[in-house]
């Protein structure tokens, strides 16, 4: 638990900036609160997995049959005013990799993030995405992870989320703090073999992500003498 704690005040009081936050996975409303308290931390803030087609629709982008929060839409363009205005570089998916079916044996087809066909849904972050996520992650000097950028459970799905591994793995060879937490994220970093070259990994799981999102759990003010 006190690894737990030192892992939480390394990444929300001794941050060393850069600092980037990668938040994933299908829900923006699940994250909203941890999202809102880290853009006033983060320098890079990258939203991908499932919400990158609620943040594509918001903006007028077609997303095929992509999953999509409808009464988050107002939301989104919310995160992405307070993103320009407080000087957050936000990195939302410019394209992805769609299939014709939920299924790792789908067709698929690269195609815009908000220029989905019909009959098509998103399932991982395109080659492009892929390459701004790992522009926003190797510079950087604190990195916190939550959340797969694809249906990382898939096989033929996993490119998005690699890409963010590999490039937390470079970021910590050459210095970086980086913490994986959430179980989504735990899981896809032990499914590539990478769980050895990152800072630490996170076994809280939901407590450590509402210490991020700014409340005091019991346990750690005890440990803390609050």
């Amino acid at each position: 638990m006190e690894k737990e704690v030192q892992a939480v005040d390394n990444i929300l009081k001794d941050i060393k900036r850069p600092f980037t936050a990668i938040m994933g996975g299908s829900k923006v409303s699940t994250k909203i609160g941890i999202i809102e308290n880290l853009m006033d931390k983060v320098d890079n803030l990258i939203l991908c997995g499932g919400m990158t087609y609620t943040f594509a629709k918001a903006q007028g982008g077609k997303i095929g049959n992509s999953i999509v929060e409808d009464d988050k839409l107002d939301l989104a363009l919310d995160i992405i005013a307070k993103a320009k205005a407080k000087g957050v570089n936000l990195v939302l998916g410019s394209d992805c990799v769609a299939a014709d079916a939920f299924s790792n044996d789908a067709h698929t087809q690269v195609v815009p993030a908000n220029n989905i066909p019909e009959g098509w849904e998103g399932l991982d972050a395109g080659p492009e995405t892929q390459k701004a996520f790992a522009a926003a992650i190797e510079d950087a000097k604190t990195i916190l992870w939550n959340g797969p950028a694809g249906v990382f459970e898939f096989d033929n799905f996993t490119a998005g989320s690699r890409a963010i591994a590999e490039a937390i793995a470079k970021a910590t060879k050459n210095g970086a703090f980086s913490l994986i937490g959430g179980g989504d994220s735990v899981a896809c970093i032990n499914k590539f073999g990478m769980a050895d070259q990152v800072s630490y990994i996170s076994t809280g799981g939901g407590a450590l992500l509402e210490a991020i999102e700014g409340k005091t759990l019991p346990g750690v003010a005890a440990i803390k003498g609050e």
